[in-house]
C-alpha cells in the first residue's frame, strides 16, 4: 500500500465559504475557495442544513475544473464539534453524522466537513474521514481539574494543526512522534499551547472561551472575580459579555485591530501602546510554555511555535528570549488545514494507522 497512489477530495467548510483540495498523495493539484451565495446560507434555518447546497457547489466546482471524482480513494472533511475524542483519523459513520447534524458540542460550519465528506464518498463507494477535530480531548485527569468543583477544564484547541506539525517534527528530529514530549504553542486568531508527551496532548489550554494568554481577538484567562462583577453589573446581556471575551478583547480590544502586521506597523512608527500590549501578548504565551515545561518535569526535545502569528519575527523573538532556556526552539509558521487533512487520511490509505470508529 505504501507505493500506491491515492487520490483525496479533502473538504474545509467555513462560515461563509469552503475550501477544497484535490490530493495525488501529498501533493496539491487543486485548491480552490468556494464563496458561497450569503442569502441562501442564511435562509436555512439550522447550519446542518446547509450540506446539501454547500455540496452542489463544491460538485459544481470540481466538474468546472475538470476534475473527475469517480477516480477518488476518499474523502476527507474538517472534523466539527462531536463528542471529545482521542486525535487521529475517524470513519464518518452513522453515530458521528447523527452528532455532527445535531451540533452535539455546539454548532460550526465545520460539523458540515464529515456530513459532505460522507455524502459524496457515499455515493462513490469510498471511506470518507475526519481528522484531529478541535474536540480531541486527551486530557490527564489531573488536568480536567480546575479549582472550581462545578467546572472542569476542557480540551478544546487547535488539534489538527498541532498534532499535524508534531509529526512533521517528529519526521525532522528522526524520532517517532510517539515517543516525543513536545509543547507546542499555537499563535493565531486564538492561542493555545499544548503539552505533546508520547503522542498525546495531556495538557492543553482552551483556546475558544476558556483560559491561557490573550490572543489577537480572545480574553484568555481574566481576574475571576472581577469578570463575575462586570456580568452581574447589569449593563451587559450574556451574549454580548461573550462576544467580548471571545472576538473583542487581545489586541483587537486594547487596540482596535486584530492584525500582526498592523499592530507590527505601529509599533515601528513608536506607537508606545502597541509595542507594551504586543509585548504583553508574548509574555502570556512565554508565561503558559513556562508552565506546560513543568507537566514534562522539564524533560522536553522541543518548543514548537506555529501558526500565522509565528510569522513575526517580533513575536517569535520575544517569546523565545524568555523560553530558549528550557529546550530547542522549532519554529514552523502558518497553518495548512487541508495538507493535515490529506495526511491523515493518507496515513489510514497506506496502512501505516488504522482508522479509529466513532461510537
Amino acid at each position: 500500500m505504501l507505493n500506491r497512489e491515492f487520490r483525496i477530495l479533502v473538504i474545509n467548510p467555513k462560515s461563509t465559504s469552503t475550501k477544497v483540495g484535490i490530493y495525488h498523495n501529498e501533493v496539491l493539484i487543486l485548491e480552490k475557495t468556494i464563496e458561497h451565495d450569503l442569502e441562501m446560507l442564511n435562509s436555512f434555518e439550522n447550519i446542518s442544513d446547509q450540506y446539501g447546497f454547500r455540496k452542489n457547489d463544491i460538485l459544481e466546482t470540481l466538474d468546472m475544473e475538470g476534475i473527475n471524482i469517480s477516480r477518488l480513494d476518499a474523502v476527507c472533511g474538517r472534523g466539527g464539534l462531536v463528542r471529545p475524542i482521542e486525535g487521529g483519523t475517524y470513519i464518518v459513520n452513522p453515530p458521528m453524522l447523527k452528532d455532527l447534524r445535531s451540533g452535539y458540542s455546539g454548532q460550526h460550519a465545520s460539523n458540515l466537513g464529515g456530513i459532505i465528506a460522507f455524502d459524496i464518498a457515499n455515493a462513490l463507494n469510498i471511506p470518507a474521514f475526519i481528522v484531529d477535530p478541535v474536540v480531541v480531548d486527551e486530557l490527564d485527569p489531573v488536568a480536567r481539574i480546575s479549582g472550581f468543583p462545578l467546572i472542569e477544564r476542557k480540551s478544546i484547541f487547535h488539534a489538527l494543526n498541532q498534532k499535524a506539525v508534531a509529526r512533521r517534527v517528529s519526521r525532522e528530529l528522526g524520532i517517532l512522534y510517539e515517543e516525543l514530549n513536545l509543547i507546542i504553542a499555537h499563535l493565531g486568531g486564538g492561542i493555545t499551547v499544548g503539552v505533546h508527551k508520547n503522542g498525546r496532548v495531556i495538557d492543553v489550554n482552551n483556546g475558544l472561551n476558556g483560559d491561557g494568554p490573550f490572543s489577537p481577538e480572545r480574553a484568555g484567562t481574566v481576574p475571576a472575580g472581577d469578570l463575575v462583577s462586570l456580568c452581574f453589573s447589569g449593563g451587559f446581556y450574556r451574549s454580548e459579555m461573550m462576544k467580548k471575551l471571545i472576538g473583542q478583547s487581545g489586541l483587537s480590544g486594547y487596540l482596535g485591530t486584530n492584525d500582526r502586521v498592523k499592530v507590527e506597523k505601529m509599533i515601528e512608527k513608536g506607537n508606545t501602546d502597541a509595542k507594551r500590549i504586543y509585548a504583553a501578548m508574548a509574555y502570556q504565551v512565554a508565561k503558559e510554555i513556562g508552565a506546560a515545561s513543568t507537566v514534562l518535569y522539564g524533560k522536553i526535545d522541543a518548543i514548537v511555535l506555529t501558526g500565522d502569528l509565528a510569522y513575526g519575527k517580533v513575536l517569535v523573538n520575544e517569546i523565545s528570549e524568555r523560553v530558549n532556556w528550557i529546550a530547542d526552539i522549532i519554529v514552523h509558521p502558518g497553518e495548512n488545514d487541508l495538507q493535515a487533512l490529506a495526511e491523515g487520511a493518507l496515513r489510514v490509505l497506506r496502512g501505516e494507522e488504522q482508522a479509529k470508529n466513532y461510537d
